[in-house]
């Protein structure tokens, strides 16, 4: 990063680090928030300290982060993806500074405002309206129209997991609970938890593992939420030193293999009688070194169903080789060849998608397998990107966990949470978030744990106060149209003094 911003103007340096300042800010803000949902049920179960709990989150989160950075970012790049980077290009640096600050600004101003009230609001729905909310903005008046300036696909996906995980809270939180008193009958699981001694110890055990489950999944979740974020920035100011993974040994080989299978695999999906592509050398056991240079792919038409698809590829291939790794790529064309890797992976669902009907498991499985490969040159993150959320997370638990924690454990019962529920609420809130991850969806741990708790409660017998669930459920309603616009009238302003 360093060598980074000393190649940089003054200008561009003092505007990259004021993002990220802000960027970290809204993962510390992030702790306040969705952290402390994690230690509410141990905290008020008293199996642990709240000194003692909150720092233990604070640790399983940035483990949680750590994690998630090392075995793949697709909820990272799922919002990076809902504001199309180029836009931030395009717009000339002005522009893209005020659409950067503007929705930061935003998602940190309402989930300040929300945190005073109390209100477990979701991070994840704010840091999402702001997107829109900018994206919208900024494509009014524009040439492509009103609109334009939002990946509606992805946006779409996006929100409908931020919609049906509460609902899988309540659903899911209802379930175990019902199943736990089948299965597991004795009274000191049901009965209130006990104000002034700890549960037993196997009780104990499982209620310390799964807050553990739920900060880890949180912090792999929510915490690629944050590096998406400053992914957005570090492309958006210096998209010639950040559009591709310079850092990485072999990323553009590897690149320029997952190209050669591509073909290869749509040259086999073709029906019998077509020209089939042959790969010499060993393009496809090898991910990286000189030899891949050598491949080239037998002469044929591009023709039948795969022929345009093809096209794209086999165009990008050409561009590939062309380099030995990312590092040589010169900085003024990177930017492009992002764009066009962006653009082959588009083809490749949209193909998928014309023919997901007729198209073979074993040929779907490797169109996946090998965009996602291509597509690692341009989603990635450096390394120092998530310590540095991981930290911000860690500590913004450690700070202020209180107010969250208060409304959780005693507001949404009308009385204390017994053991099997406030286990049954952590449980079903760390596998959904967990099973987000693997479907590339982020989603609220906000609200999953607080529905999920309500579900619980209300399966188990007791009472809920209307006037808690009111508040949560205005926040949830509120949160996506009030951060929209806040980060919308922010861009508006910000244009006037840009230009």
């Amino acid at each position: 990063m360093l060598d980074v911003l000393s190649s940089a103007d003054s200008v561009t340096a003092v505007l990259l680090i004021g993002g990220l300042l802000i960027a970290f800010g809204f993962e510390f803000v992030n702790g306040f928030h969705d952290t402390a949902n994690a230690v509410a049920t141990v905290i008020y179960t008293r199996s642990l300290r709240p000194g003692a709990a909150v720092a233990w989150s604070g640790v399983w989160n940035a483990l949680g982060v750590l994690h998630a950075s090392a075995t793949g970012l697709v909820v990272a790049f799922s919002i990076v993806h809902l504001l199309p980077v180029d836009l931030l290009v395009d717009s000339g640096r002005g522009a893209g500074m005020a659409m950067v600050f503007s929705l930061l600004l935003a998602a940190v101003i309402w989930n300040l405002g929300t945190w005073l009230f109390g209100l477990p609001a979701s991070s994840s729905h704010t840091l999402i309206g702001a997107v829109l909310g900018v994206g919208l903005a900024a494509s009014w008046g524009g040439t492509g129209g009103f609109g334009t300036g939002v990946n509606w696909a992805k946006a779409g996906q996006v929100l409908l997991s931020l919609i049906i995980s509460p609902a899988i809270g309540v659903a899911a939180g209802a379930l175990l609970l019902w199943l736990v008193r089948r299965f597991f009958s004795a009274p000191q699981l049901h009965a209130p938890a006990a104000a002034d001694a700890p549960p037993p110890a196997g009780v104990r055990a499982l209620l310390v593992a799964a807050c553990t489950g739920v900060s880890f999944a949180h912090g792999s979740n929510d915490g690629q939420k944050g590096i998406g974020l400053i992914m957005l920035i570090l492309i958006g100011v210096m998209p010639a030193a950040f559009a591709l993974d310079t850092r990485t040994p072999g990323s553009l080989p590897a690149a320029s293999t997952a190209i050669n299978r591509l073909d290869a695999a749509l040259a086999r999906g073709e029906a019998e009688g077509q020209d089939h592509v042959e790969v010499g050398g060993a393009s496809g056991s090898h991910e990286g070194g000189a030899e891949w240079q050598h491949v080239r792919l037998t002469p044929r038409p591009f023709e039948g169903p795969t022929g345009d698809l093809r096209r794209e590829i086999a165009g990008l291939g050409e561009q590939l080789r062309r380099f030995g790794a990312a590092g040589e790529v010169p900085p003024d064309e990177r930017w492009a060849l992002r764009t066009r890797i962006l653009r082959a992976r588009q083809a490749i669902v949209d193909y998928e998608a014309h023919h997901a009907a007729t198209m073979s498991s074993g040929l779907r499985h490797e169109l996946r397998d090998q965009a996602a490969r291509l597509a690692a040159l341009t989603e990635y993150a450096p390394g120092w990107v998530p310590i540095g959320v991981a930290l911000a997370l860690g500590l913004g638990t450690m700070v202020g966990w209180k107010r969250i924690v208060v409304t959780v454990g005693e507001k949404i019962g009308a009385t204390p949470m017994s053991y099997a529920q406030g286990a049954s609420a952590q449980v079903v809130t760390a596998a959904t978030i967990l099973a987000a991850d693997v479907a590339g969806a982020p989603v609220s741990t906000t609200h999953v744990l607080s529905s999920a708790i309500a579900g619980s409660m209300a399966a188990g017998g007791s009472a809920l106060q209307p006037a808690t669930l009111r508040s949560i459920a205005l926040a949830w309603v509120l949160t996506l149209p009030a951060s929209l616009a806040l980060g919308a009238v922010l861009y508006l302003i910000a244009r006037r003094f840009v230009g």
